[in-house]
């Protein structure tokens, strides 16, 4: 025998499906607008790579549209797309803070967009000695290898000599 209550609680049950399934397939149906976040997002992100693609980038919009989005959007969009930093502070802070957290794929990359940002050689090595602080030299010897790769790739060289101290 059914009661009262589990009666409501199906009648409310169907009622609110029957009000959310509706707008939900009209949505489904609906042409996606264009985020302007995301488009601000993706513009940033060509103007980091000087208009080559990103392949990391390229292969989250195949395989996760919605991390894509969600990355273009804030990430690039909202986050990168602020002008308060110039391009070298921004990219020195990102490779500090990826270099700390042991994020070497991270770090190269905005190692190299360092590079194109007119950061010398010197600066981003110096990054590298400061991450031993904060983070210890287990970190820090990830991101200087990371960093080597990065030069080997562009053919510059490391040097062996640290940068000057005062």
């Amino acid at each position: 025998m059914k009661t009262a209550a589990h009666l409501l609680s199906r009648t409310a049950t169907a009622a609110i499906l029957t009000c959310c399934a509706l707008p939900l397939a009209t949505l489904a149906m609906a042409p996606a607008q264009p985020d302007e976040r995301i488009a601000r997002g993706e513009q940033v992100l060509r103007d980091l790579n000087r208009g080559r693609t990103q392949p990391v980038f390229e292969s989250m919009r195949r395989d996760f549209p919605f991390l894509a989005d969600a990355t273009a959007g804030y990430a690039l969009g909202d986050v990168w797309g602020r002008t308060v930093l110039d391009a070298r502070t921004r990219q020195l802070s990102a490779m500090a803070a990826f270099a700390a957290l042991g994020l070497r794929p991270f770090f190269k990359v905005h190692a190299g967009y360092a590079l194109d940002a007119g950061v010398p050689v010197a600066e981003l090595k110096e990054i590298v000695y400061l991450v031993t602080v904060p983070a210890g030299f287990p970190r820090a010897i990830e991101a200087s290898q990371a960093l080597q790769e990065l030069l080997q790739e562009r053919g510059l060289t490391v040097g062996s000599a640290p940068a000057a101290t005062p």
